[in-house]
């Protein structure tokens, strides 16, 4: 079993889930805040799956 591609692949999943829960539960001005920070957001993904990665190594 490809143990990287697992976690890259519940680790996507996951950041997907909270974005959109993020999205739907917050209110327009928060909403355009959401949209403001995404590089920021993007950054942090790519930093999760990078400790991930290093976890499961």
């Amino acid at each position: 079993m490809n143990y990287r591609s697992l976690a890259k692949g519940v680790a996507a999943g996951a950041v997907v889930g909270l974005v959109c829960y993020a999205l739907s539960n917050a209110r327009p001005m928060k909403k355009m805040s959401i949209k403001r920070n995404a590089g920021k957001t993007l950054k942090a993904a790519g930093s999760l799956l990078d400790d991930i990665k290093s976890v499961i190594m």
